[in-house]
């Protein structure tokens, strides 16, 4: 297993959890959920091959901590940035900054960022903002499909996660075959 180049920046909520099989205590914090179909194989494939992995989600802390605890993934994870912590939702600049910040990736290298969420106005918005590669998940009918204008436009967009391998491969293949 080599390191990759692309790092991917990976939000939750119909990206990796299906949200609407999220069981929530009293307090409104998540305690248990299920994956979306492949998610699971997704992540442990993409960590498996080298892939810097980071949770980019709006949230509370012990949610993220309960769910992925338990469905065995949280240590596929280099970092984990929530909302709750940074006071922010995406598509705030603070929340992917934070994000870069916590494995020490400059603004310049940016550009080696592919954002993977399911919410056009929040992560593919945030990520192009930012010069980093946007990727929709297009899994789920909960959220729209077509951008509202060109700023939620994604690069890319995969129907299901494990799409997200072949492409996470072409990615990296175009960063690695860049001339310096």
């Amino acid at each position: 297993m080599s390191e990759k180049k692309l790092i991917l920046f990976l939000d939750s909520g119909d990206t990796i959890i299906d949200e609407s099989t999220e069981v929530r205590d009293e307090s409104g914090i998540v305690i248990r959920a299920n994956v979306i179909p492949g998610a699971d194989q997704m992540l442990k494939s993409l960590y498996e091959s080298g892939y810097t992995l980071v949770l980019v989600a709006d949230g509370e802390a012990q949610s993220f901590k309960n769910m992925f605890i338990q469905l065995g993934i949280y240590d596929y994870f280099t970092a984990m940035i929530y909302s709750e912590n940074i006071k922010a939702l995406k598509p705030s600049a603070r929340m992917f900054k934070a994000a870069a910040g916590a494995i020490e990736l400059p603004e310049a290298e940016f550009g080696r960022v592919a954002m993977v969420g399911n919410n056009l106005s929040r992560d593919v918005k945030g990520a192009n903002a930012l010069g980093m590669t946007s990727v929709f998940l297009s899994w789920t009918p909960r959220y729209p499909h077509d951008p509202a204008d060109e700023s939620e436009r994604p690069d890319y967009t995969i129907a299901e996660p494990l799409a997200l391998l072949e492409l996470a491969e072409r990615l990296n293949e175009e960063l690695v075959n860049q001339p310096q």
